[in-house]
Formats: C-alpha cells, structure tokens, sequence
C-alpha cells in the first residue's frame, strides 16, 4: 500500500496466498491455500526447474528474499527445501543468500531465485564484494 492511496494495492484472505505475485503486488499466477514452507518451495520449484532445465552436475546460485515480513526462519526452512530437491537431481548450490534483499511495504511472502553458474559467471561471483546491501566473495 502507498500511503498516498490510503487503499491496499492488492486484498488476500488471511488464510491464502498466491504464488507468482511481483514485489508490489501484483498478480501472481495462481491464488489459493496457505500451506507449509516445504509445499511452497516445492511449488516455486514446479514451476521454475522445467523453465531453467538444470543438467546433473550443474552448478547454481540460490537467492531465497524475504518480500519484508517473512521471518528468517521460514527462508532457512525454504532454502533447506531448496538444497534437498536440488540434491535430488544432483545439482550443486554454489553459493546461497538468505534475507531481506529486496523488499517492499506491509509484504509477507518470500522469492526465490535460482542463478546459473557456468565457469565465468562462477569466477564473476568468488569475487569479493562488500556493499551497503551485499557482501560475497
């Protein structure tokens, strides 16, 4: 919501959630039941691993953002989820981020996001940096 509105961007029940919705609200793709950390990830992944089409002994990148009220915990329980099911199909993750990198006003929910990593962009991410909001290498 912008104060400036004085209406909500988008209205949810309390016991629902909808997958897909962008940063300020906008529409997802499906709406329906809240459910636990693991279904949640597992839907993320349904969705997202058929697009990226990862190859056994690939290597990935895992970004697991709060959207600003989701606790850290729920993120760890995510990226466990997200680690045991690319375990599964023998993909390795690299590197992983868990926490507030991009949020937004009055949001519950969490984006996960799934890099990648051939040779050079692996080289690119060892690479130290330290900025305001992100600190790897």
């Amino acid at each position: 919501s912008l104060p400036q509105t004085r209406r909500p961007n988008f209205e949810i029940g309390a016991d629902e959630m909808e997958v897909g919705m962008g940063i300020h609200g906008e529409p997802g793709i499906a709406r329906g039941a809240l459910k636990s950390a693991d279904a949640i990830t597992d839907e993320m992944l349904d969705r997202i691993l058929p697009e990226m089409a990862p190859s056994r002994g690939d290597n990935v990148a895992v970004l697991v953002n709060s959207l600003g009220s989701t606790p850290l915990m729920e993120l760890y329980i995510m990226n466990r989820r997200l680690k045991q099911r690319l375990d599964d199909i023998g993909v390795s993750v690299h590197a992983t981020w868990v926490g507030n990198y991009c949020t937004s006003l009055e949001m519950a929910g969490a984006s996960v996001t799934l890099e990648h990593l051939d040779g050079e962009l692996q080289k690119m991410l060892d690479h130290p940096c330290d900025c305001a909001m992100f600190r790897a290498g």
